[in-house]
C-alpha cells in the first residue's frame, strides 16, 4: 500500500509576507478577500513591516501613539500595500559599492515586506540573510503545525525525519560568498565563517542543526529555478516508500546583491527600467508591473524568498490529527536532451507536465482534469519563456481535452526567487484551495500575440473557482524542468476515508480539533509581530557518551525511539 506524502504545515516569508495561514497568498488577492480577512492581512503585515507593535488589545506606532485595529489600516493601509509585492529595488546590495543605481539597469525586485528584517529575531550574528531567512521560514512551518516539534518526535524514530533544503545561487551576501571573493580588493581579511556560511546547503545545514535537532536524511538538491522541486521530490519519495514518515522540504535564496543582479543582466534576462519605459511608451517606467507573464515583456525581475513545507505519511497525520492542507502525489522531472544554448528550452517540460496531467488523470479521472484543475505556471516574464511555456500548456491540453485551462502566475506579485520559486507557487496553490480563488495575472491587459493560448485561460483579474488538482510547473536554465501534482484538501479527505473507514475519520476529526486550535493560537501571535523563531545554538548536543550501539539498534539521547539496525535481506533471492 502506498504511503500518501500529505502536507501538515508549511511557512516562510517571500514579498507578499508570512506563508503561514495563507497570509502571503490573501495579500496577492487582497482585494477579493472580505472585510475581515483584508483587515487580518493589513494588520499582520503592519507588526511584520515593524510599522506598529501590538500593546494590549491596541497598536502603538514608532512615535507611540495608540490605534484600533480599524485605524491601523486607515492610516497605513496604503503604505502597507505599497511596500510589498514586487517593487522598486530600495537598497543598495553591495557595502563597497558607491551610486548603486547608477550602475545597474535594473531597478524592481520582489523585495521582502519592507521594514521586515529576518535577523533582528533571533541571534543571527554573522548570518548571510538567506540563512536567517531559512531559519525564519523553517520555523514559521514548524509552528503552523500545531503541535509542537518534540511531541511529534516521540511518534516516529530519529531517522524517520528527512530534510531537504537549497540555495541555487549560495549566499552571496557580505557574510558569505561576497565577503569571501571581495574581502583581499577591499582591504579586509577573510573571516573563518564566511566559507562554510556560504555554501548552497547550508539552509539544510543550519534547519537540521538549529531548528529540528535532525539526525535523519538529509540533502541539498538544486536545479536552477526548479530546486524546490526537485527537493520535494526527494522528500514524497521517502514517504512513499517507507524511508521518512515526517519530511520538511523547501528553500530559502537571497538574490538581490549586484553581483547577481549584474550577472543575469549580463544574459538581458531581466526586465531593466529602459525596457520597461519601452514596454509602456510613455517614459515612465512601472516597478510594480515589472513581471507581466504571457503578455509585452522584457525579462524576469529577481526576488527573494524562503518557502518551507511539512509532509507526513498519511498514517501518521491520522494518528496526529494534523491539519491536511493537501497532499503531492508526484513530481517528474526531466531533462531538455541536445540544446543549442544551455539557458535555451527543450523538450524536457513536455514530459514532466504531460506525465503530471496523466498522473492526475488516472487517479481522478478525464472530467476531474477537464474541468476541475488549473496550471500554477513558471510564468518567468521572459519573451522565451511566454512563447514556449504557453505551447507546451496549449498542447498538452488539446492533448488531453482540456479547454479554457485556468493559468496562474504568481511571480506577477512575488517575482522570481530562483531556488524557492516553485515553493512560492505551492504555497499560493494551497491558498487558492482554501480561499477558492485563483489569482489573476493583475500585472498585464493583453496576452501578448505569439502567446499560444487557445486552450488556455490567462485572467487579468481573480476568479472563483473551486478545483480539486493544480499542476505546479518549472522550466529552468541548463535543461532543469519539474511539473508537480498536487491533490486539494477535499479530494484528500476523501481518499483517506476510503483507506480508513468512517469511524477512523471521526476521531481523527476529535484530534484535529485541538491541533487546529493549537495551531490558530500561534497564527494570532504571528499577526501581533510575536513570530519566536526556533534557533537552538549548541543545545541539546548529542555526545559520544549519549550513544548507545548494539547490534539491533542504536539509541540516542533525547530521543524517545531507537534506531533499528534490523533489515531484511533485498537481495534474498540472489542469495
Amino acid at each position: 500500500m502506498l504511503r500518501l506524502p500529505v502536507i501538515v504545515g508549511f511557512g516562510g516569508y517571500n514579498a507578499a509576507g508570512r506563508a503561514s495561514f495563507h497570509q502571503a497568498f490573501r495579500r496577492m488577492v487582497i482585494e477579493s478577500l472580505p472585510a475581515d480577512q483584508r483587515q487580518e492581512t493589513l494588520l499582520g503585515l503592519a507588526t511584520l513591516m515593524n510599522i506598529v507593535r501590538y500593546d494590549g488589545g491596541q497598536y502603538r506606532d514608532r512615535n507611540g501613539s495608540l490605534f484600533s485595529a480599524e485605524e491601523v489600516c486607515q492610516e497605513f493601509g496604503h503604505s502597507i500595500l505599497d511596500d510589498t509585492l514586487v517593487r522598486f529595488l530600495e537598497e543598495p546590495a553591495s557595502p563597497y559599492t558607491d551610486n548603486f543605481y547608477e550602475k545597474i539597469a535594473v531597478r524592481s525586485a520582489g523585495q521582502l515586506p519592507g521594514g521586515f528584517v529576518p535577523g533582528d529575531y533571533y541571534r543571527s550574528q554573522c548570518h548571510p540573510k538567506g540563512l536567517q531567512m531559512a531559519v525564519m521560514g523553517a520555523s514559521d512551518a514548524v509552528h503552523s503545525l500545531g503541535l509542537p516539534w518534540h511531541q511529534i518526535m516521540q511518534s516516529v524514530a530519529p531517522d524517520q525525519v528527512s530534510v531537504y533544503s537549497s540555495s541555487a545561487m549560495a549566499q552571496m551576501d557580505d557574510n558569505g560568498y561576497q565577503g569571501l571573493m571581495q574581502a583581499r580588493m577591499n582591504g579586509r581579511k577573510v573571516t573563518a565563517k564566511q566559507l562554510p556560511l556560504g555554501l548552497n546547503s547550508m539552509p539544510t545545514d543550519f534547519i537540521n542543526a538549529y531548528v529540528l535537532g535532525s539526525v535523519g536524511s538529509t540533502g541539498s538538491m538544486t536545479g536552477a529555478c526548479a530546486s524546490f522541486l526537485y527537493n520535494l521530490r526527494l522528500g514524497i519519495e521517502d514517504i512513499q516508500s517507507g524511508r521518512a514518515r515526517v519530511v520538511l522540504v523547501g528553500n530559502s535564496e537571497a538574490p538581490l546583491t549586484r553581483e547577481i543582479i549584474d550577472g543575469y543582466s549580463a544574459m538581458s534576462a531581466l526586465a531593466t527600467e529602459a525596457g520597461l519605459k519601452k514596454l509602456d511608451g510613455n517614459g515612465r517606467a512601472d516597478y510594480r508591473r515589472a513581471c507581466r507573464p504571457f503578455s509585452d515583456n522584457c525579462g524576469f525581475t529577481l526576488a527573494e524568498s524562503a518557502q518551507y513545507f511539512v509532509l507526513m505519511d498519511d498514517a501518521l497525520a491520522m494518528a496526529l490529527g494534523m491539519q491536511i492542507h493537501g497532499a503531492v502525489t508526484d513530481v517528474f522531472v526531466n531533462a531538455d536532451g541536445n540544446k543549442r544554448s544551455i539557458s535555451a528550452p527543450g523538450a524536457g517540460n513536455y514530459l514532466t507536465l504531460a506525465k503530471s496531467v496523466a498522473a492526475a488523470r488516472s487517479m481522478l479521472g478525464d472530467e476531474a482534469i477537464q474541468k476541475r484543475s488549473w496550471v500554477q505556471s513558471h510564468g518567468s516574464s521572459t519573451p522565451q519563456n511566454r512563447v514556449t511555456e504557453s505551447a507546451i500548456l496549449d498542447r498538452v491540453a488539446s492533448a488531453f481535452g482540456i479547454t479554457e485551462w485556468p493559468v496562474t502566475a504568481i511571480k506577477s506579485y512575488v517575482g522570481h526567487s530562483l531556488a524557492p520559486a516553485s515553493g512560492d507557487q505551492l504555497a499560493a496553490t494551497l491558498g487558492s484551495f482554501a480561499q477558492g480563488i485563483l489569482p489573476g495575472i493583475k500585472t498585464i491587459d493583453h496576452v501578448a500575440s505569439d502567446v499560444m493560448a487557445e486552450r488556455l485561460k490567462i485572467s487579468f483579474s481573480d476568479l472563483t473557482a473551486k478545483k480539486d488538482v493544480a499542476f505546479i510547473n518549472s522550466k529552468g536554465f541548463g535543461g532543469n524542468n519539474a511539473s508537480a501534482v498536487v491533490l486539494s484538501p477535499d479530494v484528500v479527505s476523501a481518499m483517506l476515508g476510503k483507506r480508513y473507514g468512517k469511524s477512523a475519520m471521526v476521531e481523527y476529526a476529535k484530534r484535529n480539533d485541538t491541533v487546529t486550535e493549537q495551531a490558530s493560537a500561534y497564527h494570532q501571535q504571528a499577526l501581533r509581530g510575536e513570530l519566536n523563531p526556533v534557533y537552538r545554538f549548541g543545545e541539546d548536543v548529542i555526545d559520544d557518551d549519549g550513544i548507545t550501539v548494539t547490534s539491533s539498534s542504536i539509541t540516542l539521547a533525547g530521543f524517545d525511539h531507537p534506531v533499528s539496525l534490523i533489515r531484511d535481506n533485498p537481495y534474498q533471492d540472489m542469495f
